[in-house]
């Protein structure tokens, strides 16, 4: 089974940037497609990123892109996201999550992921 956890989170200023991990603990990690998603309070869970099982693939949400990274280290079954130059309407809780199937899909819904981990809040001040 897997689970995943996230981490990384925490308070920054605007214009700063956190570096977000996402540790699996399954077998079949590295065969599958995994993506990064957030909730803002009120709002419904949206797309950020996602980065194919081989890395070699990446897909955006279009309003980060250009300042956020994602990526993956299959060797210590980890996924990343970097973010950079941080808005206040970034703030949110961030999960990462597996594709359930092996399609990389380029914008994701959350119905097409699963083994969501508890997530991880991002706050940025103003």
């Amino acid at each position: 089974q897997v689970q995943l956890v996230e981490s990384g989170g925490g308070l920054v200023q605007t214009g700063g940037s956190l570096r977000l991990s996402c540790a699996n603990s399954g077998r079949t990690f590295t065969n599958y497609n995994t993506g990064w998603f957030r909730q803002a309070p009120g709002k419904e869970r949206e797309f950020v990123a996602i980065i194919s099982w081989s890395g070699t693939d990446r897909a955006y949400a279009d309003s980060v892109k250009g300042r956020f990274t994602i990526s993956r280290d299959n060797a210590k079954n980890m996924v990343y996201l970097q973010m950079n130059s941080l808005q206040p309407e970034n703030t949110a809780i961030y999960y990462c999550a597996r594709d359930k199937t092996t399609y990389f899909h380029t914008t994701p819904t959350a119905a097409m992921m699963h083994s969501w981990g508890e997530g991880t809040l991002v706050t940025v001040s103003s």
